[in-house]
């Protein structure tokens, strides 16, 4: 499948990372219509030309279809949903209902999670509903605030369609944004999912003082619990060390550009997280992923000792401290258990 066979597309969601992808979009030459659920944002959105609120400072091309009305959105070729992952359904079956993408031949995920209750991908929610679409994924270690801005990133495009994912890694592909390819759709969406609550652990050990060390030892120890859990879900090891893994764990522990991260700052220094969500308007996802998460780890019965205590913190009310000493304290192991 050439890159000509997908001319237009619909990108459903307004935050930082769907207007990047707008725009990222719309500079590789694809008709683009660009829709968000806030109609008081999507039409300041077509006024000004920009999303003050969560990507300002990046100009809109005039190319982008700016469409404030969801019932205004044309059938295109592909659909890229870029939705909080508690959100991907609702969303994925309003546009279902609406025919938008009753031409499309392939949908694609950019939400970072795991469906609370069901513990599906967010992939396999887009399958499920649009069942003559291919489900894709596009993943990795790719804050919006840089790729608005244009400056050199990496991502992953999955999908288990080779000629499809070829396809979909050439519109992904600009001379600052290199995309590459897997088949492990599996892999690489449950290296986005499990970073997400690590970077708030992340965050957690920064705001209480606990040194570059104990930062490092965490998150190397993240990454072994990534590999356990995702192969425990049929994904494959060297993808978690991959831009999918590694990459966006990397990259979300360790930027202030990361909403989780930010999030753990802040319990770390003594914030509650009512306090802290009240404060934003953006998802951090790594709030709603622990959850998830810790529902399929235990249904599944793997070991996870970080998850664990991040839950802890998030859902039980346990001190940030009393979590790290509780990780320190834990019975002596090898490092490959």
């Amino acid at each position: 499948m050439e890159m000509d066979r997908i001319k237009s597309v619909a990108v459903f969601g307004a935050g930082s990372w769907g207007t990047a992808l707008a725009c990222l979009l719309a500079e590789r030459g694809l008709g683009v219509q660009f829709w968000g659920r806030d109609v008081a944002l999507m039409t300041a959105i077509s006024e000004t030309r920009e999303n003050h609120r969560y990507l300002p400072g990046v100009a809109l091309p005039n190319e982008i279809d700016v469409v404030v009305r969801f019932d205004e959105v044309r059938p295109v070729d592909m659909g890229v949903f870029v939705v909080p992952s508690r959100a991907m359904r609702s969303s994925a079956e309003a546009v279902f209902e609406s025919g938008a993408l009753a031409k499309a031949s392939v949908v694609v995920s950019c939400a970072k999670g795991i469906e609370m209750n069901s513990g599906l991908r967010m992939s396999q929610i887009l399958g499920g509903v649009f069942e003559d679409a291919l489900p894709a994924v596009l993943t990795g270690p790719n804050h919006a605030e840089e790729v608005g801005r244009k400056l050199a990133t990496a991502a992953v495009v999955a999908c288990s369609d080779a000629e499809m994912a070829l396809a979909l890694q050439q519109v992904f592909t600009l001379p600052w944004f290199r995309s590459y390819r897997t088949d492990d759709v599996v892999g690489a969406e449950w290296g986005a999912a499990l970073k997400n609550p690590y970077a708030i652990a992340a965050g957690i050990a920064l705001g209480l003082k606990l040194g570059d060390n104990a930062i490092a030892a965490l998150v190397t120890r993240a990454l072994a619990e990534m590999v356990r859990f995702g192969m425990e879900e049929g994904g494959r090891a060297e993808t978690f060390y991959g831009l999918s893994g590694v990459g966006d764990l990397m990259a979300t522990c360790f930027s202030e550009l990361s909403r989780n991260h930010r999030v753990g700052v802040q319990l770390g220094e003594g914030r509650s997280l009512k306090e802290i969500t009240a404060a934003t308007s953006m998802v951090a996802e790594g709030v709603p992923n622990t959850e998830s998460l810790f529902q399929v780890a235990r249904a599944k019965g793997v070991r996870t000792p970080l998850l664990d205590e991040i839950h802890s913190i998030l859902y039980r009310d346990k001190s940030p401290m009393k979590a790290m000493q509780a990780l320190l304290s834990r019975d002596p192991k090898r490092e490959t258990d």
